[in-house]
């Protein structure tokens, strides 16, 4: 399996993409997952954050990426699309964002729902609204050979019935999940059971634990955090990660293990890593390089 990060590590300590780079090759890292910005922000442009916008170039990004011996595991598309400015405006940036993933070299964007029910539609609505969204979506996907991922985030993709009618609104090898580990967790669900059911969709993974005061709080009342709080095996879902790899391991998968968790400009990320590291070799699992 494959090691990867998402730039979202690095929110709190402002960093720029080109510094993640630089922290995945001091750490011998060669897969980033980041998210991408349409348009222009004072932050970003500034170089206060650590993921990339529409407007750069994808070819010489891929170059400045080749040059530090680092490639996409996945970008992040992930506006909303359950609600009724999914296609106002997140269908659209998906559209955007396949094409400047497939010149930057990226196989694999992450989509997901929204955190709570839409406002002003009732739930079926909802998914009449996001399957003709990825239907529209899934139909260029196929053009350009990138998976389309949807990630395990919000009120209805945490529910596994509603998580295999999206899977279903296209008959498509390009439609496919990123699993969660974190979110799963803290929205009440059992992370290793989740997984099961969904193994074979599986095209991309997200490794997140949970603080046991976090947990405590909010399990059960919400769907998705941006990121943990805690390292990676310090959490109450050290477990469950350690068994989802297993399943994972024993189903044949052979893709990306993305860490999403609190940075701290480095250390805290640098202890998910020794952690997942010696799971993978726990479990005999070969770390692939690119």
């Amino acid at each position: 399996m494959q090691i990867s990060f998402h730039t979202d590590a690095f929110n709190s300590a402002y960093w720029n993409f080109e510094q993640c780079l630089k922290w995945a090759q001091a750490n011998g890292v060669e897969f980033i997952e980041c998210g991408l910005i349409d348009g222009v922000s004072w932050i970003h442009g500034l170089g206060y954050q650590p993921h990339v916008a529409l407007h750069e170039d994808p070819v010489l990004l891929r170059r400045k990426m080749d040059r530090y011996g680092v490639r996409f595991s996945q970008v992040d598309a992930a506006y909303p699309l359950s609600g009724k400015d999914g296609p106002l405006y997140g269908v659209p940036y998906v559209l955007r964002s396949l094409q400047w993933a497939k010149l930057a070299g990226c196989d694999r964007i992450a989509t997901t729902d929204g955190l709570h029910r839409p406002e002003g539609l009732d739930d079926e609505e909802a998914m009449r609204l996001m399957k003709q969204s990825y239907q529209q979506i899934v139909e260029v996907a196929e053009a350009y050979e990138i998976s389309i991922n949807i990630e395990v985030h919000g009120y209805f993709t945490t529910n596994p019935d509603r998580m295999a009618e999206m899977l279903a609104f296209c008959d498509s090898p390009f439609l496919n999940m990123n699993m969660d580990t974190g979110n799963t967790f803290i929205a009440g669900r059992d992370p290793v059971e989740f997984l099961k059911r969904f193994v074979p969709k599986v095209s991309h993974v997200h490794v997140k634990d949970v603080s046991q005061s976090l947990a405590a709080s909010l399990r059960g009342e919400t769907t998705g955090i941006a990121v943990s709080s805690c390292s990676l095996g310090e959490g109450v879902n050290a477990d469950n990660i350690r068994q989802c790899i297993t399943v994972l391991r024993d189903h044949g998968y052979t893709g990306t293990l993305s860490m999403e968790c609190e940075g701290q400009g480095g250390p805290m990320i640098e202890r998910s890593l020794a952690w997942l590291r010696g799971t993978l070799a726990e479990l005999k699992i070969p770390e692939e390089k690119r």
